[in-house]
């Protein structure tokens, strides 16, 4: 019988529209939530067509978007170069709207105005509209300030945030018909995954896209909609029918992953869901094992028991760590287990923790590769142009930045005109720092970006300075700024598109499950909304307890 698994479904109907139907390979759009999801996706596609999905958009969401934008963002007032700010760009530039709204940090948290500004997006509301809504309600009122604030900066810096690529895709395609009509032509078939999880934002894209030739093809349980706290609405699921009239729908309830104990549990739970389409999840597969429950007095007595079974399992049943995988609702849970963990010499990795690029040495090298490709990010430029120390302190920067501000230039052009602005010395303290972007800048097109890494680590001194640091740390940096450098190696051996721009895209629009490393020996530490789609042969769950896992 044929594994009928939804990214099977997909894979098999382009295989189908391809080699049945003669449908040309780019007149196929197909659409995933990971960069991991795409790949695989990918790779399956081509062991079916061959060479021809070379040609095919598969991608996420945001990438397929930022190809629509590399081409037509100058239409609503950007630059072709623009970079994309990842969470911690975006934190640090909400944190300097509060002070230039002198607004308190202690009432208003940078994360939950971030995620209050990301809700909107997903809505689809401008600042205006946002402003519209707060009816005098005053905290909405003042992060509708901030918000607008917020996508002005954007704007000056030539940058967008996630939200921003998929509600400006859907600008550009609302106001330019014949950006529309070009791209609703070419996709003559548009095929989507996970679609439960698709918010507003994402829905207006995928109908935008396929309204002219009907042809679309959706993947989804509406039981496995976890993801409203991320603005993801189930009802684009549930009035499919009537949003794409004539619908087909197709019922894949035999399961080929897990044992009939499990999917006993499950069908129990789900049940109970007031739900549109019912379905009964069954398989060939045997009983296996039941689930155990184990109720435990406290969080460290929970960890010790994970650790017992990790450890038994290991030694009577030859798992290795790598088969285990700890679950829970926030990532705040993880410190009891991380305790023992550490205490049983257990290894482990966290998803979501301290990331390989959200290191100071990675973040700051990224900083430089994105100035040389916008001098416009004000951001990357405040954070590299003391690093290695320049004589460019924080009185300075201020100054800089009121000057682009009340001039409405950029910071680095300020820099450039330094001697105009009676800048005496910051000019005189910038200038080999200017010339060696500037310089870089002319070479990104023409150099590998593995060259221009290495070229910018030498020419600015960075490395030069670690050295003479000379200290553990600093020898740790180095060794990491190498391991960099293999990314890029990798990146170049695996994409064809080999340019700053592309590279700055892959690093900012990776996933954190993206970034794990399925060979590395550890238990795996992470949330349940993390997991979704991984497979591991021991799982356990968690904080169980009434108004914790509830909440999902």
């Amino acid at each position: 019988m044929l594994d009928l698994g939804k990214t099977k479904v997909l894979t098999h109907k382009i295989a189908y529209l391809i080699k049945e139907k003669n449908i040309m390979p780019w007149q196929i759009l197909a659409i995933t939530f990971t960069n991991k999801a795409a790949n695989e996706m990918k790779t399956r596609v081509e062991n079916l067509v061959g060479d021809n999905a070379k040609d095919m958009w598969i991608g996420t969401f945001h990438s397929i978007c930022v190809k629509i934008l590399r081409k037509y963002i100058d239409r609503i007032g950007y630059d072709r170069s623009f970079v994309i700010f990842d969470s911690s760009d975006q934190r640090s530039l909400v944190k300097q709207c509060f002070k230039a709204l002198n607004i308190d940090d202690k009432t208003f948290t940078d994360r939950g105005v971030l995620a209050e500004i990301s809700n909107a997006k997903n809505e689809m509301l401008t600042p205006s509209q946002y402003l519209a809504r707060a009816n005098g309600e005053h905290r909405k009122e003042k992060i509708g300030e901030i918000y607008e604030l917020y996508q002005k900066r954007l704007k000056e810096n030539n940058s967008l945030d996630f939200d921003d690529i998929i509600n400006y895709t859907i600008n550009i395609l609302t106001e330019n018909p014949d950006v529309l009509e070009y791209y609703s032509e070419k996709f003559k078939y548009v095929l989507v995954d996970e679609y439960q999880d698709t918010n507003k934002a994402q829905f207006t894209l995928i109908t935008l896209l396929a309204a002219r030739h009907g042809n679309i093809t959706v993947v989804g349980d509406n039981d496995q909609g976890i993801y409203s706290f991320r603005g993801a609405d189930i009802s684009n699921i549930l009035n499919f029918e009537k949003d794409f009239p004539g619908t087909n729908i197709i019922k894949l309830e035999q399961n080929y992953r897990s044992t009939k104990n499990i999917l006993d549990a499950a069908n129990a739970v789900i049940k109970n869901n007031s739900k549109k389409y019912e379905k009964n999840l069954w398989t060939e597969k045997e009983e296996g094992r039941k689930p155990k429950v184990y109720v435990s007095d406290n969080e460290y007595d929970e960890a010790t028991y994970i650790a017992y079974q990790i450890e038994h399992l290991r030694k009577e049943e030859k798992y290795n760590y790598s088969d285990f995988a700890v679950l829970y609702r926030m990532n705040t849970q993880s410190r009891s287990i991380e305790e023992i963990l550490v205490r049983e010499d257990i290894p482990y990795k966290i998803v979501g923790g301290h990331k390989f690029y959200e290191r100071k040495e990675i973040k700051d090298i990224i900083a430089y590769l994105r100035l040389i490709q916008n001098h416009a990010d004000n951001l990357s430029l405040q954070r590299i142009i003391n690093e290695p120390k320049r004589g460019i302190g924080k009185t300075s920067l201020d100054k800089i930045e009121a000057i682009a501000n009340a001039n409405e230039i950029s910071m680095f052009e300020v820099l450039k005109r330094g001697i105009e602005f009676g800048l005496n010395k910051v000019y005189a303290n910038s200038q080999e720092f200017i010339q060696t972007i500037e310089e870089l800048s002319s070479k990104k097109d023409t150099m590998l970006v593995s060259e221009l890494i290495k070229e910018t680590l030498n020419k600015t001194g960075y490395t030069k300075a670690l050295e003479l640091e000379d200290t553990a740390q600093a020898e740790n940096r180095i060794e990491n700024l190498e391991e960099f450098l293999t990314v890029a190696v990798e990146f170049e051996d695996e994409e064809a598109e080999n340019t700053l721009e592309f590279f700055l895209e892959n690093i900012t629009l990776s996933s954190e499950v993206d970034e794990m490393e399925d060979q590395e020996n550890s238990v795996t530490l992470m949330t349940l909304h993390s997991a979704k789609g991984l497979e591991f042969p021991v799982v356990f769950l968690v904080g169980m307890e009434d108004r914790n896992f509830s909440k999902l």
